[in-house]
């Protein structure tokens, strides 16, 4: 790491470490920095936006039809950008277990465990704050059996990482975070700021936090997928988005190399200004996306009335189609358990819908079926997947 290109010490500095590599320290939050007047138009804007998407979150009369689709929405994306090559349609199948339809499952499966620690962590906010426990819990489940998973998992690094190109080192990485030592130390400013009441607005804090997460880079693998969950998490237990209906990852995807340079940036230059318009602007974008995305779900739903109200047992009707919300891609296992009905039962309301045009069969087998709710699949993806 060159530490001519740390100019400021206004979110840090590079130290050398004994053993001749420089790297970076973080400052403990919060910052000095000036409010300029673009800044806090832009955070206007992100709190008006994200404040429209939690009252129609509140308001909307089916909430339970969209946590899943923007979970596995934000956790496609969110593992893309780390390198994976699952889609949609690989989860949704991995998930309906027909695992023979894959050939390689490594990178569906570290997408999958993306799902089961945002689905955790949603959970675990009910009797465990935002902390360095649950973020090395989140790191387990992240980890368990993929990429990484050899790394320490659900364990802060006890050596020395750094981001670069293939084949860097400490001395050529463009950014080295802190040594063993001095990242303790600095994980346990983050955990102190977060739990300290404050004045500065909400988002501001987030925007901050990311950014220090990303610094520390606390472990040896995962430290991306961790620091975007953190940005979920913290909207929800602040109480700015009762839901995870905000898939921020599809813009730090969209942008990503733009997003990379503002971090780094920071971190030079201590310019926190770029990087706070940027994330504010990100909210405001991905808040807008999702209040169209789910009116045109409830579009979607209010159409499907029709064909629940003449059924002999509309109620059941209501609890299939509501189910091929959270999951447009589905077996009959998967409904008859998730629903608690007989396979029978089940496979029956299946082929109603299919003869309804509301789902086709994609697999073509005689058993161990699959189903696909095409619509809402295509209004599913358009989720910026």
């Amino acid at each position: 790491m060159n530490p001519k290109k740390f100019r400021s010490h206004a979110a840090g500095k590079a130290v050398l470490t004994p053993t001749g590599f420089w790297a970076f320290l973080p400052n403990p939050l919060p910052p000095e920095f000036t409010w300029s007047l673009p800044l806090v138009t832009i955070l206007g804007e992100a709190e008006r936006d994200l404040g429209r998407l939690a009252v129609l979150v509140s308001s909307f009369p089916f909430p339970s039809l969209l946590i899943q689709p923007f979970i596995r929405g934000e956790a496609v994306i969110s593992s893309r950008i780390e390198g994976t090559h699952a889609s949609l349609v690989d989860l949704y199948t991995y998930e309906s277990a027909q695992l023979s339809f894959f050939e390689q499952t490594d990178d569906v499966r570290e997408v999958y465990n993306y799902v089961k620690a945002m689905e955790y962590g949603l959970k675990r906010l009910k009797t465990l704050p935002v902390s360095l426990r649950l973020i090395r819990e989140l790191h387990a489940i992240l980890t368990e059996n993929v990429r990484g998973g050899t790394l320490t998992p659900g364990e802060f690094r006890r050596s020395q990482n750094w981001i670069g190109p293939v084949g860097s080192t400490p001395d050529t990485a463009v950014f080295v975070p802190p040594p063993v030592d001095e990242m303790h130390l600095a994980l346990d400013d983050l955990e102190k700021f977060i739990h300290t009441e404050n004045k500065i607005p909400i988002l501001i804090r987030i925007g901050m936090i990311h950014y220090q997460f990303e610094a520390i880079h606390p472990f040896l693998d995962g430290n991306g997928r961790v620091g975007r969950l953190l940005i979920v998490l913290l909207l929800n237990e602040w109480g700015l988005l009762s839901q995870p209906l905000l898939n921020l990852s599809a813009y730090i995807e969209r942008y990503r190399q733009q997003y990379y340079d503002l971090l780094l940036q920071v971190s030079q230059e201590g310019d926190w200004e770029a990087w706070l318009c940027f994330f504010l602007r990100g909210v405001s974008e991905q808040a807008r996306a999702s209040v169209l995305r789910m009116e045109h779900l409830q579009e979607i739903r209010n159409k499907y009335q029709a064909l629940v109200d003449k059924n002999r047992n509309p109620k059941r009707m209501s609890a299939v189609v509501d189910f091929l919300f959270s999951r447009p891609i589905v077996s009959v296992r998967q409904v008859s358990e998730g629903l608690g009905i007989q396979f029978s039962t089940a496979q029956d309301y299946l082929t109603k819908l299919e003869q309804a045009g509301v789902v086709r069969e994609i697999t073509g087998y005689a058993r161990n079926r699959i189903f696909q709710a095409d619509e809402i699949f295509r209004a599913i993806q358009g989720m910026d997947i």
